[in-house]
């Protein structure tokens, strides 16, 4: 199974700017949103993170009898010129193209198709070899990363159309999780939140 992990809460998101490649801190929250997890982790033995600080800190606080490495396809979209502005900057036009065209890219960044294009081809590979842990019952790879990556995965394992992450919630500190039945991808979980200690 995998199980894909929404980083903690940063600044960033408490104050609903755009946050794509900027590298902010977990805040006092985030951290507790990672310590939370835990109990949701143990049977994690391999762990992939974006190469964002917020990933690693959530992965090294949520699962620390694990190490982990590093996987540049889990980072969130690039919003280019817009990265760290209000959502407010985005004109209406901006955001019915970004929602209804999955190949517009908004601020010079990046477009939702290349975000899918790069995390499909992760879970393919995964999918492709029978002995990854995406095919085990008792051993799971944790993938600590960001909203469109994981959207991006979600619309993998349903096989449907990656807008359909426009209709769908990831919070901070949510678990998402996939698994296989009858050689097919199944979405087990989406956006499960653990209350907080």
């Amino acid at each position: 199974m995998i199980i894909l992990v929404r980083h903690g809460q940063t600044a960033t998101n408490a104050k609903g700017l755009l946050v794509g490649r900027s590298d902010p801190a977990l805040t006092e929250l985030g951290q507790r949103q990672a310590i939370a997890l835990r109990p949701l982790l143990e049977n994690v033995t391999e762990v992939w993170v974006s190469p964002l600080q917020r990933t690693r800190s959530t992965a090294e606080l949520a699962m620390p009898h694990a190490s982990y490495s590093v996987r540049e396809s889990f980072l969130e979209v690039d919003y280019g010129d817009l990265e760290g502005q209000p959502l407010s900057v985005v004109s209406e036009a901006q955001w019915q193209a970004f929602e209804t065209d999955h190949t517009v890219a908004i601020g010079n960044g990046e477009s939702l198709a290349s975000v899918d294009a790069r995390v499909h081809a992760e879970l393919d590979v995964l999918f492709a070899d029978r002995e990854s842990l995406l095919h085990s019952s008792d051993r799971h790879l944790a993938i600590v990363s960001h909203v469109s990556p994981i959207k991006s995965a979600m619309a993998w394992a349903l096989g449907v159309p990656g807008s359909v992450a426009w209709r769908t919630r990831l919070d901070n500190g949510s678990i998402t999780t996939i698994g296989t039945r009858r050689r097919s991808p199944t979405l087990i979980h989406f956006n499960m939140v653990p209350p907080l200690g």
